[in-house]
């Protein structure tokens, strides 16, 4: 259950206006739990529910057209992080483990996204120059998706670590006071 409530959230934060937000969306840490939680059949449902929310903006927000081979990079990073969930958090999940997915997680979308931006060819030259251009342009949206996906990241996975300390403390301190 927690999973696809972190589905919604990262539906939600897409959905709502977030013009000024720049890419602070709850997307790579839900993407990252569910590569964590979940077995790879269970995994089709949120990228199912992401590609259907990447359509949705596009054409009913943005009022573009939708091209799908436009979406294969962000498609195929999707199952990247759950992919990366699965393996740095799934067996073991450490602060360093979960350090490492929350860096990987936006870095690996800021690399993949802004090349394939530039390779499209429309938005900047393709020369080293547009390649560097492109890459600047995108540090905000970089720097709002390392933050958002720490704080998804911290409260998916620190919250239960939390409860269960103070529960087993709980536990310590009423047998200790029998």
């Amino acid at each position: 259950m927690p999973a696809y409530l972190l589905l919604l959230v990262a539906v939600l934060s897409r959905l709502l206006p977030h013009a000024g937000w720049m890419n602070f969306t709850a997307v790579g840490g839900a993407l990252l739990y569910f590569g964590a939680r979940r077995s790879w059949r269970e995994m089709l449902a949120p990228l199912a529910v992401l590609m259907a929310t990447d359509y949705f903006l596009t054409v009913y927000v943005y009022h573009y057209g939708f091209h799908w081979l436009a979406y294969l990079p962000t498609w195929a990073w999707y199952v990247a992080a759950m992919a990366l969930g699965q393996i740095l958090l799934r067996s073991r999940t450490t602060f360093v483990r979960a350090g490492a997915a929350t860096l990987l997680g936006p870095t690996s979308f800021f690399l993949v996204s802004n090349y394939a931006v530039w390779a499209s060819g429309w938005m900047y030259p393709r020369t080293l120059g547009g390649l560097s251009t492109c890459f600047v342009a995108a540090l905000p949206f970089y720097r709002n998706d390392l933050v958002s996906t720490a704080i998804v990241v911290g409260v998916a996975f620190g919250v239960p670590v939390l409860v269960r300390r103070l529960s087993a403390g709980q536990a310590q301190a009423a047998l200790a006071g029998k």
